[in-house]
């Protein structure tokens, strides 16, 4: 065990400079003076540069060679050591330093160009991104898929065309029930100003319902909300809008819902291979079944009804009933985080083939506008009218994250799983949720997914979870029931 120790003593330090980069992260797009962007992105190679040597790091391979654990969660910390050095190896440090100074001056470059909706400032700056990160995943890939080695990163032993077959079995049903919906009347939207601070305080009151432990976390704001960090320091942001007070509250209830993964992992896994969550997909499962299937249920809608109106007085809706159609409205809009549960995964379905494109050569990052476009135009059947709402809403491909994308539905389909079962389990969950009391379903999903970190494969986890093998059924089956009754289809 001498060597196994060894390991995990070195991981551990790892793992903490990871911790300390990452709130580097958090400091730039929260608090850091806008001057200091230079600085920041010398900081962030430098420590990445540090990071990579360490995970490259020889001995780690004589180690590996070397420790033989006899217990599951010994041999899981093997597992996830051995996978994230086998693909280190294989990036030269130089590149890596590259990428982390690139990307880090990128996000500055893109939340101005955003600002300014100036796609032609932005996009020199992107075509260096992708041509690096092209460099990290031809090195991974070894000859293989670039853009498979890239989806690695975030959702492992899960293949692009594993993801389209999923995808090419869920967009029949969302475009026809998509169809179904926009026939019908549209309910009313909010019609006033909500003070951006009552705003704020209620968001606090949300996250604190939906057991975010803010003895090991934060709330700040930041023009894209993200969660940051795990074990004893978990952070997340959130947005306000003076006329749209939703974008804040599910903003917030989402990123929770990644938070309190990484607060529900078991402590003995405290800076280890297996102490942060096992995959974006299944980390998106936590976020999306706690932002729509609890906080957009009609049990849950009508606490926060009550708990609106005493923030806000008469806000123009006249009953739960009526909160409720609000909250679930079905309407076109260009932005993907303010997405309806029903057209949420035809927007990523849209960033997966633009960003597989771009990484094969297909797309030059010169026509990428004309292309994200004319793609919205066919897919949403209307223009986008400015950058900000189109190739240049979200900060993904500024901070290199090529196969992310679609891993948001991946979660949703995960999400759709674990609802099934936890429904199942938890018969009295309606009456729960009408309290705003969430601990029943919080507390089954830290039972059954997050506790276990890392320990199990991704698609382990959620078939363990909710006793079948993930697929897009359940998810599809819960939409179609919840807006067919909504929109009295």
């Amino acid at each position: 065990m001498t060597a196994f120790n060894e390991l995990m003593s070195f991981q551990r330090e790892t793992s903490a400079l990871s911790q300390i980069a990452g709130r580097l992260g958090w400091d730039q797009e929260t608090v850091m003076p806008r001057g200091a962007a230079p600085q920041r992105a010398e900081e962030m190679a430098a420590i990445e540069s540090v990071l990579h040597a360490r995970r490259s790091d020889p001995r780690v391979a004589e180690w590996l060679d070397q420790a033989a654990p006899q217990d599951e969660v010994g041999k899981a910390q093997m597992r996830e050591i051995r996978r994230a050095y086998d693909r280190a190896v294989k990036v030269p440090a130089d590149l890596a330093t590259a990428i982390a100074r690139m990307t880090s001056a990128a996000q500055g470059k893109w939340a101005q160009a955003r600002a300014d909706e100036d796609v032609s400032a932005f996009l020199p700056v992107l075509e260096e991104v992708v041509s690096l990160k092209r460099q990290e995943g031809e090195a991974l890939a070894q000859g293989g898929d670039v853009y498979d080695a890239m989806v690695e990163d975030y959702e492992a032993y899960t293949t692009s065309a594993q993801i389209a077959d999923i995808f090419d079995q869920m967009r029949p049903r969302l475009v026809a029930l998509r169809a179904a919906v926009l026939e019908r009347p549209e309910p009313a939207a909010l019609n006033r100003s909500f003070d951006e601070q009552t705003q704020m305080r209620l968001t606090q009151k949300l996250a604190i319902a939906f057991g975010y432990d803010l003895n090991n976390g934060r709330v700040d704001k930041a023009v894209h909300p993200f969660s940051s960090g795990s074990g004893l320091d978990v952070r997340i942001t959130t947005r306000t809008s003076e006329t749209d007070p939703f974008n804040c509250f599910y903003s917030t209830i989402h990123e929770v819902g990644h938070a309190a993964y990484e607060q529900g992992i078991d402590r003995k896994y405290l800076l280890t291979p297996l102490g942060s969550g096992v995959s974006m997909g299944v980390h998106e499962s936590q976020s999306r079944i706690y932002e729509n299937q609890l906080g957009r249920s009609r049990a849950f809608t009508g606490w926060l009804f009550e708990q609106m109106k005493e923030a806000f007085g008469d806000f123009g809706i006249a009953d739960p009933d009526a909160f409720y159609a609000t909250v679930n409205r079905v309407h076109n809009g260009y932005i993907r985080t303010e997405a309806d549960e029903v057209q949420y995964n035809l927007h990523i379905m849209l960033r997966f083939d633009l960003e597989r494109a771009l990484m094969a050569g297909n797309l030059q990052v010169g026509d990428l506008e004309a292309a994200w476009n004319d793609r919205f135009k066919a897919d949403f059947g209307y223009a986008v009218d400015k950058p900000s709402n189109g190739c240049l809403q979200d900060v993904h491909w500024s901070v290199g994250l090529f196969g992310y994308f679609p891993t948001y539905s991946l979660g949703n389909v995960y999400a759709g799983c674990l609802y099934q079962a936890l429904r199942g389990s938890e018969p009295d969950l309606d009456a729960q949720l009408a309290r705003g009391d969430t601990t029943g379903a919080t507390g089954w999903l830290r039972e059954h997914v997050q506790q276990h970190g890392g320990l199990y494969a991704p698609r382990e986890v959620i078939a363990r979870a909710s006793g079948i093998e993930p697929g897009p059924d359940p998810l599809l089956s819960y939409l179609e029931a919840k807006f067919g009754a909504l929109y009295d289809l």
